[in-house]
Protein backbone atom coordinates (compact mmCIF):
# COMPACT_ATOMS: atom_id res chain seq x y z
CA UNK A 1 0.00 0.00 0.00
CA UNK A 2 1.37 3.40 -1.00
CA UNK A 3 0.35 6.21 1.36
CA UNK A 4 0.33 9.95 0.89
CA UNK A 5 -1.49 12.73 2.65
CA UNK A 6 -3.01 16.03 1.61
CA UNK A 7 -2.27 18.73 4.17
CA UNK A 8 -4.66 21.67 3.90
CA UNK A 9 -4.01 25.30 4.87
CA UNK A 10 -6.67 24.92 7.59
CA UNK A 11 -4.49 22.34 9.33
CA UNK A 12 -6.82 19.52 8.36
CA UNK A 13 -6.02 16.90 5.77
CA UNK A 14 -6.77 13.42 4.52
CA UNK A 15 -4.95 10.28 3.40
CA UNK A 16 -4.55 8.95 -0.12
CA UNK A 17 -4.23 5.16 -0.08
CA UNK A 18 -2.97 3.57 -3.32
CA UNK A 19 -3.56 -0.16 -3.13
CA UNK A 20 -2.10 -2.76 -5.51
CA UNK A 21 -5.22 -4.81 -4.81
CA UNK A 22 -8.88 -4.62 -5.65
CA UNK A 23 -12.06 -2.93 -4.53
CA UNK A 24 -12.67 -5.48 -1.77
CA UNK A 25 -10.06 -3.62 0.28
CA UNK A 26 -12.37 -0.62 0.63
CA UNK A 27 -13.67 -1.63 4.04
CA UNK A 28 -10.17 -2.04 5.47
CA UNK A 29 -9.24 1.39 4.10
CA UNK A 30 -12.38 3.02 5.45
CA UNK A 31 -11.83 1.89 9.04
CA UNK A 32 -8.63 3.95 9.07
CA UNK A 33 -10.84 7.06 9.03
CA UNK A 34 -14.34 6.03 10.21
CA UNK A 35 -15.67 3.72 12.89
CA UNK A 36 -18.11 1.15 11.47
CA UNK A 37 -21.40 2.90 10.69
CA UNK A 38 -23.99 3.26 7.95
CA UNK A 39 -22.55 4.51 4.65
CA UNK A 40 -24.08 5.62 1.37
CA UNK A 41 -22.29 4.19 -1.66
CA UNK A 42 -23.03 5.86 -5.01
CA UNK A 43 -21.89 4.43 -8.33
CA UNK A 44 -22.98 4.22 -11.96
CA UNK A 45 -24.35 1.16 -13.81
CA UNK A 46 -21.09 0.41 -15.66
CA UNK A 47 -18.87 0.43 -12.57
CA UNK A 48 -21.60 -1.07 -10.42
CA UNK A 49 -21.91 -4.13 -12.64
CA UNK A 50 -18.20 -4.78 -12.18
CA UNK A 51 -17.46 -3.79 -8.60
CA UNK A 52 -20.51 -3.01 -6.48
CA UNK A 53 -20.84 -6.48 -5.00
CA UNK A 54 -17.15 -6.65 -4.06
CA UNK A 55 -17.28 -3.14 -2.59
CA UNK A 56 -20.32 -3.97 -0.46
CA UNK A 57 -18.80 -7.25 0.73
CA UNK A 58 -15.59 -5.49 1.74
CA UNK A 59 -17.49 -2.78 3.60
CA UNK A 60 -19.77 -5.23 5.40
CA UNK A 61 -16.81 -7.41 6.36
CA UNK A 62 -15.34 -4.35 8.09
CA UNK A 63 -18.58 -3.73 9.97
CA UNK A 64 -20.28 -1.08 7.80
CA UNK A 65 -23.94 -1.07 6.78
CA UNK A 66 -24.32 -0.03 3.15
CA UNK A 67 -27.06 1.87 1.31
CA UNK A 68 -26.46 1.83 -2.46
CA UNK A 69 -27.56 4.51 -4.95
CA UNK A 70 -26.94 4.82 -8.68
CA UNK A 71 -26.49 7.73 -11.09
CA UNK A 72 -26.17 7.58 -14.90
CA UNK A 73 -22.76 7.06 -16.48
CA UNK A 74 -20.96 9.54 -18.72
CA UNK A 75 -20.14 13.21 -19.22
CA UNK A 76 -23.49 13.84 -20.93
CA UNK A 77 -25.16 13.18 -17.54
CA UNK A 78 -22.91 15.51 -15.55
CA UNK A 79 -25.79 17.95 -15.12
CA UNK A 80 -27.83 19.80 -12.54
CA UNK A 81 -30.67 17.37 -13.17
CA UNK A 82 -28.48 14.41 -12.20
CA UNK A 83 -27.21 16.24 -9.11
CA UNK A 84 -30.76 17.17 -8.09
CA UNK A 85 -32.03 13.61 -8.47
CA UNK A 86 -29.10 12.26 -6.45
CA UNK A 87 -29.63 14.74 -3.61
CA UNK A 88 -33.30 13.79 -3.44
CA UNK A 89 -32.35 10.09 -3.37
CA UNK A 90 -29.81 10.72 -0.60
CA UNK A 91 -32.41 12.57 1.47
CA UNK A 92 -34.89 9.74 0.92
CA UNK A 93 -32.19 7.35 2.14
CA UNK A 94 -31.85 9.52 5.28
CA UNK A 95 -28.27 10.55 4.66
CA UNK A 96 -27.23 12.98 7.40
CA UNK A 97 -24.13 14.99 8.28
CA UNK A 98 -22.46 11.93 9.81
CA UNK A 99 -23.16 9.49 6.96
CA UNK A 100 -20.03 8.85 4.86
CA UNK A 101 -20.88 9.21 1.17
CA UNK A 102 -18.69 7.03 -1.06
CA UNK A 103 -18.18 7.94 -4.73
CA UNK A 104 -17.31 4.75 -6.61
CA UNK A 105 -16.41 5.48 -10.22
CA UNK A 106 -14.47 7.69 -12.57
CA UNK A 107 -14.10 11.44 -12.64
CA UNK A 108 -17.67 12.22 -13.67
CA UNK A 109 -19.11 10.10 -10.87
CA UNK A 110 -16.66 11.56 -8.37
CA UNK A 111 -17.53 15.13 -9.36
CA UNK A 112 -21.31 14.63 -9.19
CA UNK A 113 -21.28 12.62 -5.96
CA UNK A 114 -18.78 15.03 -4.43
CA UNK A 115 -21.03 17.99 -5.19
CA UNK A 116 -24.03 16.15 -3.77
CA UNK A 117 -22.10 15.32 -0.59
CA UNK A 118 -21.05 18.96 -0.29
CA UNK A 119 -24.62 20.18 -0.45
CA UNK A 120 -26.87 17.56 1.14
CA UNK A 121 -27.61 18.60 4.74
CA UNK A 122 -24.94 21.30 4.16
CA UNK A 123 -22.24 18.66 3.94
CA UNK A 124 -21.75 14.93 4.52
CA UNK A 125 -18.35 13.19 4.80
CA UNK A 126 -17.04 12.28 1.35
CA UNK A 127 -14.89 9.31 0.32
CA UNK A 128 -13.49 9.15 -3.21
CA UNK A 129 -12.90 5.68 -4.69
CA UNK A 130 -11.63 6.35 -8.22
CA UNK A 131 -11.89 3.53 -10.75
CA UNK A 132 -10.19 5.18 -13.74
CA UNK A 133 -6.59 6.26 -14.14
CA UNK A 134 -7.65 9.86 -14.78
CA UNK A 135 -9.65 9.97 -11.55
CA UNK A 136 -6.84 8.36 -9.56
CA UNK A 137 -4.19 10.84 -10.63
CA UNK A 138 -6.31 13.97 -10.75
CA UNK A 139 -10.01 14.47 -10.09
CA UNK A 140 -10.32 12.42 -6.87
CA UNK A 141 -7.68 14.55 -5.13
CA UNK A 142 -8.09 18.19 -4.23
CA UNK A 143 -11.77 18.68 -3.50
CA UNK A 144 -13.08 20.14 -6.75
CA UNK A 145 -16.67 18.98 -7.25
CA UNK A 146 -19.01 20.22 -9.96
CA UNK A 147 -21.50 19.63 -12.75
CA UNK A 148 -21.62 21.20 -16.19
CA UNK A 149 -23.95 23.98 -17.31
CA UNK A 150 -25.12 25.08 -20.73
CA UNK A 151 -22.49 27.83 -20.74
CA UNK A 152 -19.55 25.61 -19.92
CA UNK A 153 -17.85 22.78 -18.04
CA UNK A 154 -17.82 22.58 -14.23
CA UNK A 155 -19.53 25.94 -13.76
CA UNK A 156 -21.74 24.80 -10.85
CA UNK A 157 -19.98 23.20 -7.92
CA UNK A 158 -18.05 23.57 -4.69
CA UNK A 159 -14.63 23.08 -3.20
CA UNK A 160 -15.26 20.14 -0.88
CA UNK A 161 -12.41 17.95 0.29
CA UNK A 162 -12.85 14.21 0.80
CA UNK A 163 -12.00 12.55 4.07
CA UNK A 164 -10.26 9.69 2.25
CA UNK A 165 -9.12 8.74 -1.25
CA UNK A 166 -8.77 5.01 -1.88
CA UNK A 167 -7.30 4.01 -5.24
CA UNK A 168 -7.40 0.23 -5.90
CA UNK A 169 -5.08 -0.26 -8.87
CA UNK A 170 -6.43 -3.67 -9.85
CA UNK A 171 -9.63 -2.10 -11.17
CA UNK A 172 -7.68 -0.46 -13.98
CA UNK A 173 -7.44 -3.87 -15.63
CA UNK A 174 -11.05 -3.68 -16.81
CA UNK A 175 -10.62 -0.32 -18.56
CA UNK A 176 -10.41 -0.13 -22.36
CA UNK A 177 -7.09 1.07 -23.71
CA UNK A 178 -8.64 4.36 -24.81
CA UNK A 179 -9.62 5.08 -21.20
CA UNK A 180 -6.09 4.33 -19.97
CA UNK A 181 -4.75 6.78 -22.56
CA UNK A 182 -7.28 9.33 -21.38
CA UNK A 183 -5.78 9.16 -17.89
CA UNK A 184 -2.28 9.42 -19.29
CA UNK A 185 -3.10 12.91 -20.59
CA UNK A 186 -3.38 14.07 -16.98
CA UNK A 187 -0.33 12.00 -16.00
CA UNK A 188 1.81 13.86 -18.53
CA UNK A 189 0.36 17.16 -17.30
CA UNK A 190 1.60 16.55 -13.76
CA UNK A 191 5.04 15.73 -15.10
CA UNK A 192 5.17 18.89 -17.18
CA UNK A 193 4.18 20.97 -14.19
CA UNK A 194 6.58 19.83 -11.49
CA UNK A 195 8.00 16.32 -11.91
CA UNK A 196 10.10 15.58 -15.01
CA UNK A 197 10.58 12.01 -13.75
CA UNK A 198 6.94 11.34 -14.69
CA UNK A 199 7.64 12.38 -18.28
CA UNK A 200 10.81 10.27 -18.33
CA UNK A 201 8.89 7.21 -17.10
CA UNK A 202 6.37 7.67 -19.90
CA UNK A 203 9.13 8.06 -22.50
CA UNK A 204 11.11 5.06 -21.29
CA UNK A 205 8.33 2.58 -20.45
CA UNK A 206 5.29 3.24 -22.66
CA UNK A 207 4.60 -0.45 -23.25
CA UNK A 208 4.73 -1.27 -19.54
CA UNK A 209 2.43 1.66 -18.79
CA UNK A 210 -0.12 0.80 -21.46
CA UNK A 211 -0.12 -2.83 -20.30
CA UNK A 212 -0.60 -1.65 -16.68
CA UNK A 213 2.58 -3.16 -15.25
CA UNK A 214 1.90 -2.76 -11.50
CA UNK A 215 5.20 -1.24 -10.36
CA UNK A 216 5.33 1.51 -12.98
CA UNK A 217 1.60 2.32 -12.73
CA UNK A 218 1.87 2.50 -8.95
CA UNK A 219 4.79 4.90 -9.22
CA UNK A 220 3.00 7.10 -11.75
CA UNK A 221 -0.14 7.35 -9.62
CA UNK A 222 1.88 8.09 -6.49
CA UNK A 223 3.99 10.77 -8.20
CA UNK A 224 0.96 12.46 -9.75
CA UNK A 225 -0.91 12.48 -6.45
CA UNK A 226 2.17 13.93 -4.74
CA UNK A 227 2.31 16.79 -7.26
CA UNK A 228 -1.36 17.59 -6.86
CA UNK A 229 -1.32 17.23 -3.08
CA UNK A 230 1.59 19.65 -2.88
CA UNK A 231 -0.19 22.27 -4.95
CA UNK A 232 -3.50 21.88 -3.08
CA UNK A 233 -1.67 22.19 0.24
CA UNK A 234 -0.53 25.67 -0.82
CA UNK A 235 -3.74 26.82 -2.48
CA UNK A 236 -6.85 24.85 -1.62
CA UNK A 237 -9.41 27.07 -3.35
CA UNK A 238 -7.51 28.14 -6.46
CA UNK A 239 -6.77 31.68 -5.32
CA UNK A 240 -3.44 31.54 -7.13
CA UNK A 241 -0.95 28.69 -7.56
CA UNK A 242 -3.55 25.94 -8.00
CA UNK A 243 -4.49 27.42 -11.39
CA UNK A 244 -1.33 25.83 -12.81
CA UNK A 245 -3.22 22.51 -12.65
CA UNK A 246 -5.33 23.84 -15.53
CA UNK A 247 -2.44 23.48 -17.98
CA UNK A 248 -3.97 22.34 -21.27
CA UNK A 249 -7.50 22.97 -20.03
CA UNK A 250 -8.18 26.35 -21.64
CA UNK A 251 -7.88 24.74 -25.06
CA UNK A 252 -9.04 21.30 -23.88
CA UNK A 253 -12.27 22.53 -22.31
CA UNK A 254 -12.99 24.66 -25.38
CA UNK A 255 -12.71 21.54 -27.55
CA UNK A 256 -15.03 19.60 -25.24
CA UNK A 257 -17.66 22.33 -25.29
CA UNK A 258 -17.42 22.96 -29.04
CA UNK A 259 -17.80 19.25 -29.84
CA UNK A 260 -20.44 18.57 -27.18
CA UNK A 261 -19.59 17.05 -23.79
CA UNK A 262 -18.81 13.36 -24.03
CA UNK A 263 -17.82 13.41 -27.71
CA UNK A 264 -14.12 13.19 -26.83
CA UNK A 265 -12.60 12.00 -23.59
CA UNK A 266 -11.40 14.70 -21.20
CA UNK A 267 -7.82 13.44 -21.06
CA UNK A 268 -7.61 13.38 -24.85
CA UNK A 269 -8.73 17.01 -25.01
CA UNK A 270 -6.22 17.95 -22.31
CA UNK A 271 -3.43 16.29 -24.30
CA UNK A 272 -4.36 18.29 -27.40
CA UNK A 273 -4.62 21.41 -25.27
CA UNK A 274 -1.22 20.92 -23.62
CA UNK A 275 0.57 20.73 -26.95
CA UNK A 276 -1.30 23.74 -28.31
CA UNK A 277 -0.50 25.74 -25.18
CA UNK A 278 3.13 24.62 -25.37
CA UNK A 279 3.35 25.87 -28.97
CA UNK A 280 1.73 29.11 -27.88
CA UNK A 281 4.29 29.48 -25.07
CA UNK A 282 7.09 28.85 -27.58
CA UNK A 283 5.73 31.57 -29.89
CA UNK A 284 5.79 33.96 -26.91
CA UNK A 285 9.44 33.11 -26.28
CA UNK A 286 8.77 31.32 -22.98
CA UNK A 287 9.40 27.69 -23.96
CA UNK A 288 12.31 26.30 -25.99
CA UNK A 289 11.57 24.37 -29.19
CA UNK A 290 13.22 21.22 -27.80
CA UNK A 291 10.62 21.14 -24.99
CA UNK A 292 7.75 21.45 -27.47
CA UNK A 293 9.21 18.55 -29.44
CA UNK A 294 9.59 16.49 -26.29
CA UNK A 295 5.96 17.10 -25.29
CA UNK A 296 4.75 16.10 -28.76
CA UNK A 297 6.96 13.03 -28.57
CA UNK A 298 5.75 11.74 -25.21
CA UNK A 299 2.11 12.28 -26.16
CA UNK A 300 2.73 10.42 -29.40
CA UNK A 301 4.46 7.44 -27.82
CA UNK A 302 1.51 7.03 -25.45
CA UNK A 303 -0.93 7.13 -28.35
CA UNK A 304 -2.59 10.39 -27.30
CA UNK A 305 -4.06 12.77 -29.88
CA UNK A 306 -2.19 15.99 -30.63
CA UNK A 307 -4.60 17.72 -33.02
CA UNK A 308 -8.23 18.73 -32.80
CA UNK A 309 -10.64 16.57 -34.80
CA UNK A 310 -11.79 17.86 -38.19
CA UNK A 311 -14.67 20.28 -38.18
CA UNK A 312 -13.67 22.27 -35.11
CA UNK A 313 -12.57 25.73 -36.20
CA UNK A 314 -10.74 28.44 -34.29
CA UNK A 315 -13.77 30.74 -34.10
CA UNK A 316 -15.87 28.04 -32.41
CA UNK A 317 -13.10 27.33 -29.92
CA UNK A 318 -12.62 31.01 -29.09
CA UNK A 319 -16.35 31.33 -28.47
CA UNK A 320 -16.35 28.20 -26.30
CA UNK A 321 -13.40 29.54 -24.28
CA UNK A 322 -15.43 32.63 -23.43
CA UNK A 323 -17.08 30.65 -20.61
CA UNK A 324 -13.74 29.68 -19.04
CA UNK A 325 -13.83 30.06 -15.24
CA UNK A 326 -10.27 31.41 -15.32
CA UNK A 327 -11.36 34.52 -17.24
CA UNK A 328 -11.88 37.63 -15.12
CA UNK A 329 -11.97 41.30 -16.09
CA UNK A 330 -10.55 40.66 -19.53
CA UNK A 331 -7.60 38.58 -18.36
CA UNK A 332 -6.93 34.84 -18.29
CA UNK A 333 -5.14 33.17 -15.39
CA UNK A 334 -3.06 30.48 -17.06
CA UNK A 335 -0.03 28.27 -16.68
CA UNK A 336 2.85 29.10 -19.01
CA UNK A 337 5.38 26.33 -19.55
CA UNK A 338 9.04 27.34 -19.32
CA UNK A 339 10.48 23.82 -19.58
CA UNK A 340 9.50 20.22 -18.86
CA UNK A 341 8.85 20.29 -15.12
CA UNK A 342 8.80 24.08 -14.80
CA UNK A 343 5.82 26.38 -15.15
CA UNK A 344 4.76 29.81 -14.02
CA UNK A 345 1.33 31.25 -13.39
CA UNK A 346 0.55 34.39 -15.38
CA UNK A 347 -2.31 36.74 -16.12
CA UNK A 348 -2.55 37.27 -19.87
CA UNK A 349 -5.04 39.34 -21.87
CA UNK A 350 -8.10 37.49 -23.11
CA UNK A 351 -6.99 38.64 -26.55
CA UNK A 352 -4.34 35.88 -26.33
CA UNK A 353 -7.00 33.15 -26.50
CA UNK A 354 -7.26 33.14 -30.33
CA UNK A 355 -3.47 32.65 -30.53
CA UNK A 356 -3.77 29.65 -28.20
CA UNK A 357 -6.44 28.13 -30.40
CA UNK A 358 -4.55 28.85 -33.61
CA UNK A 359 -1.58 26.95 -32.15
CA UNK A 360 -3.65 23.78 -32.58
CA UNK A 361 -2.86 23.74 -36.28
CA UNK A 362 0.85 24.56 -36.05
CA UNK A 363 3.35 21.94 -37.12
Amino acid sequence: MRRLSVSLPTGQGYPILISPGGIDGLGTALVEVFSPCRVCLVTNPVVGALYLDDAVRGLERAGFTVTCLEIPDGEAHKTLDTWRALVEAMLSARVNRRTPVIALGGGVTGDIVGFAAATVMRGAPLVQVPTTLLAMVDSSVGGKTAVNAARGKNLVGAFYQPRLVFAPLQVLGTLPLAEIRCGLGEVVKHGLLQDPAIVALCEQHPEAILSLEPAVIGELVERCCAVKAGVVAQDEREAGLRAILNLGHTVGHAIERALGYGTMRHGECVAIGMLAEARWAHRRGDLPARAVARIAGVLGVLGLPTAAPPGVDVAALVEAAGADKKLAQGTLSTAILEDVGRVRLAQVPAAEIPAMMQALSEA
